[in-house]
């Protein structure tokens, strides 16, 4: 990895995570919003600390580096983080997914009760965010043609001993369920919360493993946990022995993926062009087989997402 892209240090994220929560600026002033968009030429890229995030962050840099800008990579794997460091601007570029960052932002400028605005309806969802976004600062870019959703994982062998091929199957099974999720699972609506209340799936407990990490899924694998909170990209689920149960009642929505940037710092044309070129090319598809390169090939998220990158002829090869 160059140094230009190297990870922030240890002592750098725990400052993050000390600040960010308390350094975005407030609804009642934001003059970030009203100003010309910015342009700074060093950026932050942050990851949500998952493959998929982390190859995302890494296109994102070497997109915006052939564009002229030096970049930086910063984990962070709690959106309760992240998003408040984008918009104070400690991060200045992250990856998301529409209509789960709807949601989420919706949900804390009008309460964890407030009806749900992301839909299937990717205009309608993409207007709901954009509206959202725009009095904390940020900037939400097009999204590309690559969508992924959460979906849930049981073993194969968990399946079959309870006839299971949907979450409505495990919901009427009226068995205890374990889930291997990252600690946000808790409060989010198409997490826990929803996994009850849409199915009647009964969650004793989320242990925060994370979002399809190794860790999570072995749990499931040995029997620690009954489900594990993954997504529709998830390439390495046959190597655990683990299946997805279908989301029958469409309980998640359709996540296209969608870069949102700080616009006091990022909000420039020059950042819009360099980030939409990935548009033309990235598909689900292509986001499963890179995450399967990563996870099972044991390929570094910087080398997949330059090979795939250098293949579309997005940079120059070298």
């Amino acid at each position: 990895m160059s140094p230009a892209r190297a990870r922030r240090t240890l002592a750098a994220l725990v400052l993050l995570a000390a600040t960010a929560c308390t350094t975005g600026p407030s609804l009642e002033n934001q003059g970030e919003v009203t100003a010309p968009p910015g342009d700074s030429r060093e950026l932050t890229i942050g990851s949500a600390g998952f493959t998929e995030s982390d190859l995302l962050a890494q296109m994102y840099a070497l997109l915006l580096e052939r564009a002229g800008y030096a970049t930086d990579i910063i984990s962070v794997t709690n959106r309760e983080i992240y998003e408040p460091a984008l918009e104070s601007g400690q991060i200045d570029v992250v990856p998301e997914y529409a209509a789960t960052f709807a949601d989420w932002l919706n949900a804390k400028a009008n309460g964890a009760d407030a009806d749900p605005v992301g839909s299937p309806d990717l205009a309608a969802t993409m207007k709901a965010l954009r509206a959202l976004a725009a009095p904390r600062g940020l900037t939400v870019l097009d999204p590309g043609r690559a969508v992924d959703q959460n979906a849930f994982a049981v073993a194969a062998s968990y399946a079959k001993e309870h006839g299971l091929k949907t979450l409505s199957d495990l919901g009427r099974a009226k068995l205890p369920v374990r889930l291997a999720a990252g600690d946000e699972c808790v409060q989010r609506p198409y997490c826990a919360p929803g996994l009850r209340k849409t199915y009647g799936i009964d969650i004793v407990a989320v242990d925060p493993k994370g979002v399809g990490t190794t860790q999570a899924k072995q749990a499931v694998q040995n029997g620690q946990d009954q489900m594990v909170l993954t997504t529709t990209t998830d390439a390495t689920l046959d190597r655990f022995g683990l299946v997805l149960l279908a989301d029958d009642k469409k309980l998640q929505n359709a996540d296209y993926v969608v870069p949102v940037v700080n616009r006091a710092r990022a909000g420039s044309d020059g950042v819009r062009d360099a980030l939409g070129g990935l548009n033309t090319v990235l598909t689900t598809a292509d986001l499963a087989s890179m995450n399967e390169q990563v996870d099972s090939w044991r390929r570094l998220p910087e080398d997949v997402a330059r090979t795939y990158l250098e293949s579309n002829k997005l940079i120059p090869k070298g």
